[in-house]
């Protein structure tokens, strides 16, 4: 069996053919452009995000919610693990 690198179920083949079509309609001259322009876009969101996040974290510590629940998360995931552990023993596969 060949290990093959998806990236959202499309093989290297598939973003190849497209990366080859968008050269072939776009043209070289226009592909930095393109690629600058989906850079700015893709800050401007991560900075949206991150801007909601904060807000809403800073709603929550005013209203006193409770925001390291994942510390409890992470707790039960360990523990079920340990569990998991315990009852399978030391077997292990092998690909």
């Amino acid at each position: 069996m060949l290990a093959q690198a998806h990236f959202l179920f499309i093989g290297g083949t598939e973003i190849g053919f497209i990366l080859f079509i968008i050269l072939l309609v776009f043209g070289a001259d226009k592909i930095p452009e393109i690629a600058r322009g989906l850079g700015k876009t893709m800050k401007q969101i991560k900075h949206a995000t991150n801007d909601i996040k904060s807000e809403i974290t800073k709603s929550a510590e005013k209203q006193g919610f409770d925001l390291d629940i994942t510390k409890d998360v992470r707790k039960e995931i360990d523990k079920v693990k340990e569990e998991v552990e315990d009852i399978t023993g030391v077997v292990k596969r092998k690909f």
